[in-house]
């Protein structure tokens, strides 16, 4: 920190990055190597790290901040497929709090569950059962909502098919094949969605839904 205090953007790279080679992460790490890569003028690499810090923390509003701010940097102006409004909105609710809240939270609705149930079961009031009832309904429903939210937070930390283009300038083409057909070029800081793999080429997504392979080596999965 202290390093990338003084200015001596270099260091504070090599620091950070020899703590998680030591097999140490956090968003925060992730968050202040981004930074210290985007004052390196190593665009791609602060795209990476800010992307990876909001895997973790996906509210981590510095980090948006900031990968908004480089994404603006990159040389391609690529248009976005409009996503269905409904998927939009949960994956903006999924997003608002990390994966271990969502688990906690399902952890604590499945006990209300079996307090609810007890209550049902054991009260001696109609009134109590009522509320067992009820309350065991309502428990059952937030506990099927939180839970899938946490599994499908926990797969969108598993699935690494998202990367981004390390080198200056890359050709997708049509094939696995260097001989093939360019389709169209790519630049540094470009997100892309690998959708399969052969051998050391990768078939890849861009946001306008175009398709292409490049090799392996030009990128760095989130």
């Amino acid at each position: 920190n202290q390093a990338y205090i003084d200015g001596d953007f270099l260091s504070a790279v090599k620091l950070y990055s020899a703590i998680e080679n030591r097999g140490f992460y956090s968003a925060r790490l992730y968050y202040n190597l981004g930074n210290a890569f985007f004052k390196s003028g190593e665009l791609g690499k602060a795209i990476l790290y800010y992307n990876r810090a909001l895997v973790i923390s996906p509210s981590m509003e510095d980090a948006k901040h900031n990968l908004e701010i480089a994404e603006a940097q990159t040389k391609d102006n690529i248009s976005v497929v409009p996503e269905f409004f409904l998927n939009r909105w949960m994956r903006l609710l999924r997003s608002s709090i990390t994966c271990t809240a969502w688990s906690v939270l399902s952890v604590v609705f499945f006990a209300m569950i079996a307090i609810f149930m007890l209550l049902f079961l054991l009260g001696t009031a109609l009134q109590l059962r009522k509320v067992g009832f009820y309350g065991t309904v309502v428990a059952l429903l937030l506990f099927v909502f939180t839970t899938t939210f946490a599994i499908s937070s926990r797969n969108s930390i598993l699935n690494r098919s998202e990367a981004v283009v390390m080198s200056s300038a890359i050709s997708v083409k049509s094939s696995p094949d260097r001989l093939s057909t360019d389709i169209f070029v790519l630049h540094e800081g470009t997100k892309v969605t690998i959708s399969s793999e052969v051998d050391d080429w990768c078939e890849i997504t861009i946001s306008d839904g175009k398709k292409g392979w490049t090799e392996s080596s030009h990128l760095e999965r989130i």
